[in-house]
């Protein structure tokens, strides 16, 4: 899966960066894994990794200068609303932040569809998250620009699935193979629901360590059973440290919770402490996709193996990528 790391540019038929309007995703929507084969990861990884190096030697270039990227979060983000502002002023363009819709037209009671409408008479590209599960969906119906899902209530996160599967590309430099365990809030987690069905283009196996209250949704294990991933359920992190390459934390988010009590008695469920990590490979990686509460100790920061602020940096390479892409310029 390392293929994308090419030691020549001519050999890249994508590359150099100029505007490539017929090459794939450009004009396209970013709304589901589900969309993307292996190849489009291919595709993307390779773009990425090539944005990694630019970034490396020169900063910021103008790839997308005169483009206009919105950013519409009807939910709080400091991540991913930076991430996406970032990747696309180190490529050149510009952006809408629009972090509080509160103060906007939708405090009034504008639809979505007319929102999005409205913005994309003034930008190229829309990024939209929204607390609803199928928000990006419907705003792509009704928009002309571009839509990418940057996460819709407990539905999917793509992007951050797409960032957490390069990291674990540049990381361990393999994917199929491994063994990932996804502890925590395996229930709400939009984040560890698109990572599991991206990871099912490879050969894989997966643990999910949870309280009983918090497993995997049936559906997507039901899913990825369907095309024969091996899958097993744990509430002991211990019963599967040790031949665990790729351990994948999440928070208990307590703003999913309708009940007080229910959130008190798994806050602490699990929390992970250089002790933990004692049983653990030398060899693996324990990524985040942050924020975190008390689910990782900070005393685990300095260990190499703690990756998840390396896959907050490879977030903004793949973010530079698919806004290069969907605009053409890729």
């Amino acid at each position: 899966m390392t293929n994308y790391i090419l030691a020549n540019r001519k050999d890249n038929p994508y590359l150099p960066f100029g505007d490539h309007r017929g090459a794939p995703f450009y004009g396209k929507d970013i709304l589901s894994v589900k969309q993307f084969s292996r190849a489009d990861l291919d595709y993307i990884f390779g773009v990425a990794h090539e944005m990694r190096v630019m970034v490396e030697r020169v900063g910021t270039f103008d790839l997308l200068k005169g483009k206009i990227l919105a950013n519409l979060f009807y939910e709080p983000s400091t991540r991913t609303s930076s991430s996406f502002t970032s990747a696309m002023e180190r490529l050149g363009g510009s952006v809408i932040p629009i972090n509080e819709v509160r103060y906007s037209s939708v405090s009034k009671g504008e639809s979505l569809p007319d929102t999005v409408r409205t913005l994309e008479c003034y930008a190229d590209v829309i990024v939209l998250r929204h607390p609803e599960v199928g928000a990006s969906v419907l705003a792509a119906k009704y928009a002309r620009k571009p839509i990418i899902n940057a996460g819709d209530g407990i539905g999917e996160h793509p992007t951050q699935a797409l960032l957490d599967l390069f990291t674990i590309i540049e990381e361990l430099h393999q994917v199929d193979g491994l063994t990932v365990t996804m502890l925590g809030d395996l229930k709400f987690g939009r984040t560890v629901h698109s990572l599991a069905r991206l990871l099912s283009l490879f050969d894989i196996r997966l643990h999910y360590v949870a309280p009983e209250i918090l497993r995997m949704p049936a559906e997507i294990i039901a899913e990825l059973d369907a095309k024969g991933i091996p899958q097993s359920e744990h509430t002991r992190l211990e019963d599967v440290l040790a031949e665990t390459d790729v351990l994948y934390v999440t928070r208990v988010q307590k703003e999913r919770f309708e009940n007080p009590e229910a959130y008190e008695s798994v806050k602490g469920a699990y929390v992970i402490t250089p002790e933990t990590m004692k049983i653990a490979k030398q060899r693996m990686i324990v990524m985040h996709p942050l924020p975190r509460v008390n689910e990782i100790s900070m005393e685990l920061d300095d260990d190499p193996r703690a990756a998840y602020f390396r896959q907050m940096e490879y977030g903004l390479y793949v973010r530079m990528a698919l806004l290069a892409m969907v605009l053409g310029k890729a």
